[in-house]
């Protein structure tokens, strides 16, 4: 799949914002990619979680793990796909946890995804995790990769599209200097910040 044709997904799904929004690092963007907007439409979730199934297919994956929440039905697709258990890890006391009696059994090749990285720090304590539980992670792959390939997850990793959006430290935000469009944090919780 062709770059052009993911983001036309996401555009055609509304997915692909523009305005002012604060991103989960912290950072402030005049771009956001809604994920959930495109997974709500079972056809496009099985299009594009298909993509990152297809590039792990020859790593004989047990498990998909994700960092909750945007990662959960890409994780739910892929393992789908690949005929493989998801997992999810939720915050417990703010540090990533496997809860709901999910486990990894020693040696067993995990595959860890995400909707949009950024920084990664999400997908790193979700791989950390993973490692604790004697897993062995075989690789990463997400959806949209807002961080231009600047990230090493130590395992190879696929992303469907690479954007290099631009951000902007808030203390730095010329959106915010403007003042004509308040910030807005997407996502499960809608946060306003002047």
């Amino acid at each position: 799949m062709l770059k052009d044709d993911v983001l036309d997904i996401f555009r055609q799904s509304g997915a692909l914002l523009e305005g002012h929004f604060i991103l989960t690092s912290g950072a402030h963007s005049p771009n956001y990619f809604q994920c959930a907007k495109v997974l709500q439409y079972p056809n496009y979730a099985q299009l594009l979680c298909g993509e990152i199934a297809l590039h792990f297919k020859d790593h004989r994956i047990h498990v998909v793990a994700a960092p909750a929440v945007g990662g959960i039905l890409v994780a739910h697709e892929v393992a789908r796909t690949l005929n493989a258990r998801c997992i999810f890890a939720e915050r417990e006391n703010g540090e990533m946890a496997f809860r709901r009696g999910f486990d990894i059994k020693r040696d067993e090749n995990v595959l860890v995804v995400e909707d949009v990285v950024t920084t990664g720090g999400s997908l790193k304590e979700v791989i950390k995790l993973c490692r604790s539980a004697n897993g062995n992670v075989v690789g990463v792959g997400f959806l949209v990769d807002r961080s231009g390939g600047s990230i090493d997850f130590g395992v190879p990793y696929y992303s469907l599209v690479q954007v290099d959006v631009v951000k902007h430290e808030p203390e730095k935000c010329p959106l915010c200097k403007e003042g004509k469009i308040s910030a807005v944090k997407p996502g499960s919780r809608l946060i306003r910040s002047s």
